[in-house]
Order: C-alpha cells, then sequence, then structure tokens
C-alpha cells in the first residue's frame, strides 16, 4: 500500500524545487493534496501534471504570508477530502543578500514574514485541523544556514529559518500527545530555481559542491523523500527534530 495512502496534506512552494517534487512524490504515494504558490500558471501545471498521471491535487495561488491564504488552505482540505492530516510548509525566499547592516528594514520583514510568520500562520490554522482528526504531521522547510553554518550575505534567510527550528520544536512539545508530530528539514544546497538565482556561474557552482561532503546538490528529488519520511508512519516515533539532509555540508572541511 503506498505510505500516504487515504493522506490529506498541504504542500506550499509546490509550483518549483523542492515542493514540486514534494507534490508529485506524496501524490504517487497516494496523498490528496491542497496546493499552493504564488504563481499561478505554474501552479496549476503541477496540479495538472498529477491529476494526469493518475493523482489528487487541488491549487490554490496565494501568498504563504497572508492569513487569508493559511485559512483559506485548511478550508480547502476540509471542503474538497475530509480533513488535513500533513502539511509540508516549503515556501521561502533568500531575500536580501546583502552584509547585516546594509538590509533593508522592508527587506528584512518580507524575508521573516515569508520564511518564519508563514509557518506560524500556516500552524495556527493546520494544527486545530488535525487535531479534529487525531493528530498529524507539520513539516517545515528550515536549512543548515543559521544552524550549524553561518553563510555572509544571508542573514534574515538564517534568523527567519533558524526561528522555524524554534517554533517546530514547541508545537511539537504541545501537541505530541494529542497526536500530532513537528519536524523541521533542513537540506543542503539544492538545485532548484531558488538555488541557482544564487549559484549562477560554473565557478560558483562548482565552489559550493565542494562544500559538500558529497561534492555535489541535491536533486529536489532527493530532498523531497526525507520530507516523505517525515510525512508518512515510517517517521511515527520521530518529533521536534531538524533533520539534516544537507550532503554532509555541516561537518565538512575538506
Amino acid at each position: 500500500m503506498p505510505s500516504l495512502a487515504d493522506k490529506i496534506a498541504i504542500i506550499t512552494g509546490a509550483s518549483s524545487g523542492i515542493g514540486r517534487a514534494a507534490a508529485r512524490l506524496f501524490a504517487a504515494e497516494g496523498a490528496r493534496l491542497v496546493l499552493c504558490a504564488r504563481g499561478k500558471a505554474e501552479l496549476a501545471a503541477t496540479a495538472d501534471e498529477i491529476t494526469r498521471a493518475g493523482g489528487v491535487a487541488v491549487p490554490v495561488a496565494g501568498d504563504v504570508k497572508s492569513e487569508e491564504v493559511a485559512r483559506k488552505l485548511v478550508d480547502k482540505a476540509c471542503e474538497e477530502f475530509g480533513g488535513l492530516d500533513i502539511a509540508f510548509n516549503n515556501a521561502g525566499t533568500m531575500g536580501e543578500m546583502v552584509p547585516v547592516p546594509e538590509i533593508s528594514v522592508a527587506g528584512w520583514r518580507e524575508t521573516i514574514d515569508t520564511n518564519l510568520t508563514s509557518a506560524f500562520l500556516a500552524a495556527k490554522y493546520q494544527v486545530p485541523a488535525m487535531l479534529e482528526r487525531g493528530g498529524g504531521s507539520l513539516i517545515f522547510t528550515s536549512t543548515f544556514v543559521g544552524h550549524t553554518v553561518g553563510f555572509p550575505n544571508l542573514g534574515a534567510y538564517a534568523a527567519g529559518k533558524a526561528g522555524l527550528v524554534g517554533l517546530m520544536q514547541v508545537i511539537a512539545a504541545e501537541f505530541g500527545a494529542q497526536g500530532i508530530r513537528a519536524n523541521a528539514l533542513l537540506p543542503g544546497g539544492t538545485d532548484t530555481p531558488m538555488g541557482r538565482s544564487v549559484i549562477n556561474t560554473p565557478e560558483i557552482r562548482s565552489f559550493v559542491e565542494g562544500l559538500h561532503a558529497l561534492k555535489r546538490l541535491a536533486e529536489p528529488e532527493e530532498i523531497a523523500r526525507s520530507a516523505l519520511f517525515l510525512a508518512s508512519d515510517a517517521s511515527s516515533f520521530m518529533t521536534g527534530s531538524a533533520l539534516m539532509v544537507d550532503g554532509g555540508v555541516s561537518i565538512n572541511r575538506t
């Protein structure tokens, strides 16, 4: 039986990269999906691809910084499928990539709201819906940046993504006894459109690959498989964890 058979899941940032790969994988494993991203056409294309492959996916275009969108995603899951079991809160942004004194206040707030406040808004509505089902799994996409490594020019990004780990741990402690698990996924360098906005020359790519013990970047599908593990019963005794899927970048010194 597929590992997510009869499960209902929300995935944000689902139009490209890790979110798109996770949407395809979760659908193939039997989940019924509500997908979110800002790009309406790209999101619809992801949903259409899943549907053509025999899966079930409903697109809801919107900005994860909006409380209305957070509520709408949960409402759509409940209306279309009857509840919510899994949420992969994956959408994020790199933000302004400059030294900390040069980050604009507006840029700081935009990055924190996209990477951290959005997760709070998501959980605010996802947790009650999961409680009605007797539990569920929340997954947040964080990063090794700001957790094990401080990369220059990524102050707002690191702060927001590190904050996700703290938020996740509190949710895990608050609702574990009621069947809700919360974990964070911490990818290393991944070959996604957002990643390629930074890793944008052969020289930079070679340098970033060399930072990893595996001497390469991850494919989005590799990170999606780790998200599937956290979403499924295979990780049933795992909560409050920051799961490193970083190709060894955090420990490499070679």
